[in-house]
């Protein structure tokens, strides 16, 4: 039996094909803007793009004369990320790494997490990346996640989708909700146009507001505000859950 955890094989060559189309140039530059009027920070400061992924927060970011670090532990989406900072003429520090052992310590002005890039372990562990968080924030440092809400999965989560790709790929989503381990299970099936099939599996802690300001006050992340999106709208029982917290003066080690 393959014991391999599901973020490891999950964020390949075929995720990029999947989420691509739904996350033009535009939409990452809409979004970069939208976290610098949430953070409200200087240009100049230094800011910890946190599971950066392919890069596409960090480089956006970088080009508002902003400090900026990306971090991931996918050694090929960095290289993705490398590729097209060079192409763009910003400059980004990228480094792999595990969220839940990061190497800095009081180093950054603000940390973010942006989408669902946070509940990839249990609760246990994903507090130990909070954490991580505040020991990488200086003091009043910021942090900015950027994730699913809990009541917003239990409400609209359909058992199945469909999505058919223009370039003939088809993807088959069946999705289930552990309600007892607060989970959202989702196995994937990729069909391409020349018949191969390829399965994946993501599964994603759900949290609510409440669980995730116990658990970043417990590591001196207060919150100072929190909303339904990026853009600053109201926080509902149908939106995503974007919190705003600030580092206190409490030592965490």
């Amino acid at each position: 039996m393959d014991n391999t955890p599901w973020y490891v094989t999950f964020f390949d060559e075929d995720y990029l094909r999947m989420y691509s189309p739904f996350l033009p140039p535009q939409k990452s530059q809409q979004e970069a803007q939208q976290i610098i009027r949430l953070l409200d920070l200087a240009p100049g400061s230094h800011i910890l793009d946190l599971c950066c992924g392919q890069g596409r927060h960090a480089i956006a970011l970088a080009h508002q004369h902003y400090h900026l670090t990306g971090l991931d532990q996918n050694t090929n989406f960095l290289q993705h990320a490398r590729i097209e900072a060079e192409k763009q003429n910003v400059n980004v520090q990228w480094q792999q790494g595990d969220m839940r052992s990061l190497p800095f310590e009081q180093q950054f002005d603000a940390i973010i997490n942006i989408f669902t890039s946070f509940g990839y372990f249990d609760t246990d562990e994903d507090q130990i990346v909070l954490q991580q968080v505040s020991k990488a924030l200086k003091p009043g440092g910021l942090f900015l996640l950027d994730t699913t809400y809990q009541p917003r999965v239990m409400r609209t989560t359909a058992a199945n989708g469909f999505t058919r790709y223009s370039d003939g790929l088809l993807v088959l989503e069946e999705r289930h909700i552990d309600l007892l381990q607060s989970r959202n299970e989702v196995n994937i099936s990729l069909i391409y146009p020349d018949g191969r099939r390829k399965s994946l599996q993501q599964s994603i802690r759900i949290y609510t507001l409440t669980e995730l300001a116990r658990m970043l006050s417990s590591v001196g992340l207060e919150v100072q505000s929190y909303y339904g999106n990026l853009d600053g709208s109201a926080l509902t029982l149908d939106s995503r859950l974007v919190i705003l917290s600030k580092k206190t003066d409490v030592e965490n080690t």
